[in-house]
């Protein structure tokens, strides 16, 4: 999300440079560079993650016992390079785009402003409650164990779910949806007409 709307900004702010020098080679080298961030972001959960078997119930937990602050590590790390910077840049950057938007009547039409808020509260709501409750589990006694394991499981769910949203969002708030999904359907209709 933080690729794309960097990406979003640098077209609108510089567009004569997008054109001449966003290539399809440099796109795959930002790609592997996201990949490897996020793949270094679980590089914690799998030192301290640790599996225990008993009477035919398997537990995967975290087993802090050799690092003291390990804990904080694999919690507030996330919390930082996950969503607090990311959402700071996401809010910066289509910021940028709406001010420039604006202040060059680029556009008559709201919806990309629409979009770009949409994107933005899309990714706070999903993402707050699964940091809030990581967060509460930090003092995990302080807490009712079924409503943090809810929460959690509550969190996780909204988490993942806005890897769907997104595509969603365009799609839906697009200023071509209702040509493009038409034009599909009948293009589906067409291929099965076909087929039969």
């Amino acid at each position: 999300l933080v690729v794309i709307s960097v990406d979003h900004c640098v077209s609108v702010v510089f567009p004569v440079w997008a054109q001449n020098h966003r290539t399809v080679k440099k796109a795959y080298i930002i790609v592997v560079l996201a990949w490897l961030l996020a793949i270094s972001q679980g590089i914690p959960s799998l030192i301290f993650g640790d599996v225990l078997s008993h009477l035919d119930i398997t537990i995967c937990y975290n087993d802090y016992s050799l690092y003291q602050n390990g804990q904080e590590l694999v919690t507030v790390r996330p919390l930082i390079t996950g969503f607090i910077v990311p959402f700071i840049v996401i809010i910066f950057c289509y910021s940028i785009i709406i001010l420039k938007l604006r202040t060059n009547r680029m556009t008559k039409n709201s919806k990309p402003f629409k979009v770009m808020t949409a994107l933005v509260l899309a990714f706070f709501i999903c993402w707050l409650p699964y940091h809030v409750f990581v967060l509460l589990e930090l003092n995990h006694q302080n807490y009712d164990h079924t409503i943090l394991y809810t929460g959690l499981k509550i969190g996780t769910s909204m988490a993942a779910a806005n890897s769907f949203l997104n595509p969603v969002l365009y799609v839906f708030m697009g200023n071509d949806f209702k040509g493009s999904v038409l034009s599909k359907m009948e293009h589906a209709m067409a291929d099965e007409e076909c087929t039969t």
